[in-house]
C-alpha cells in the first residue's frame, strides 16, 4: 500500500463524481429532503422529535450504501479495476481511495443533513450539535464501507439492490426504530445490540434526549467504527479484479 496512490485513486474518484450531477445530488440532496418530508409529514406534533434522530441515522446510511456499492461495483464492470491492479497498486490502495473518497462526500453529507435538520426542521438537541454531527459522519462513513464489502461480492448492480436485505434491512428492523430493542424477544434484542445501525441510532437519540452521558455517546461510535474497519478489511481481501 501506498499513501500516494490511495490519494490518487480517491482524487479519481471525486473527478468522476463531479462530472455526475445525479450522483452529487442522490449524495447531498436527497437525504435531507426525505428528513424534510418526515418532519413535514408530522408537524406541529411530537413525533418528529422522538424518530428524528433514527431518520438521520437511516437515510445517509442507505444512500452512501447504494452510491458506494454501485459505484465501486462499475469499476471492477469496466474492467478499470483490472488495469489499475495491473499497476503498482493493490487492494488496500483501492479500497482506502474509495473509502476516502466517499467519506469525504459523507462528511458533506452530513453536514448538510444535520444542519437542515437542526436548523430547519427544528430538531431538537439537548447536547452539542458537533457531537450530533460526529455520531452522524459515522453513520455516513458506516454505509459507506458496507457498500464497498456489498460490491465484493456482487457481479450487476442488480445484486446489490439484492444485497440490502441482507446488509441494511434487518439493521433497520432491529434498530429500535419500530419497536425498542429491549421489547424485542430475546433472541432478536441480542442481534439487534450487535448491529452498527442500532448504536447510531442510540448514540443520535442520546444527543438528541440528553438522556446519557457522552461517554456512552463515544463508546458506540467506537463500536460504529471497529465495524466500518472490519468490514473495509474484509472488503479488500475478498476485492475480485473483475467481475465475470
Amino acid at each position: 500500500m501506498s499513501p500516494m496512490r490511495t490519494l490518487a485513486t480517491a482524487g479519481r474518484v471525486l473527478l468522476q463524481i463531479r462530472n455526475d450531477p445525479r450522483t452529487i445530488a442522490l449524495l447531498l440532496v436527497v437525504p435531507s429532503l426525505l428528513i424534510g418530508l418526515v418532519a413535514w409529514i408530522f408537524d406541529e406534533t411530537p413525533v418528529f422529535d422522538r424518530i428524528g434522530p433514527a431518520m438521520l441515522a437511516l437515510f445517509p446510511f442507505i444512500v452512501m450504501f447504494l452510491v458506494t456499492s454501485i459505484a465501486t461495483l462499475r469499476e471492477r464492470r469496466s474492467g478499470t479495476l483490472e488495469r489499475l491492479l495491473s499497476m503498482p497498486m493493490g487492494r488496500g490502495d483501492f479500497i482506502l481511495g474509495y473509502t476516502l473518497a466517499f467519506g469525504l462526500l459523507a462528511v458533506i453529507q452530513t453536514a448538510i443533513a444535520v444542519g437542515y435538520a437542526t436548523w430547519v426542521c427544528r430538531l431538537e438537541i439537548e447536547e452539542s450539535v458537533l457531537l450530533l454531527f460526529a455520531v452522524a459522519i459515522a453513520d455516513a462513513l458506516l454505509g459507506t464501507a458496507l457498500g464497498l464489502l456489498a460490491s465484493a461480492f456482487a457481479r450487476t448492480e442488480f445484486q446489490v439492490v439484492q444485497f440490502m436485505p441482507v446488509f441494511v434491512f434487518p439493521q433497520i428492523l432491529l434498530g429500535g426504530i419500530f419497536l425498542p430493542r429491549d421489547q424485542l424477544p430475546d433472541v432478536l434484542e441480542t442481534i439487534g445490540d450487535w448491529l452498527p445501525l442500532s448504536h447510531a441510532i442510540d448514540a443520535l437519540t442520546a444527543v438528541s434526549t440528553g438522556n446519557e452521558d457522552a461517554a456512552y455517546i463515544w463508546l458506540r461510535i467506537l463500536f460504529i467504527g471497529c465495524w466500518i474497519i472490519g468490514a473495509i478489511i474484509v472488503g479488500s481481501l475478498t476485492l475480485r479484479r473483475r467481475t465475470p
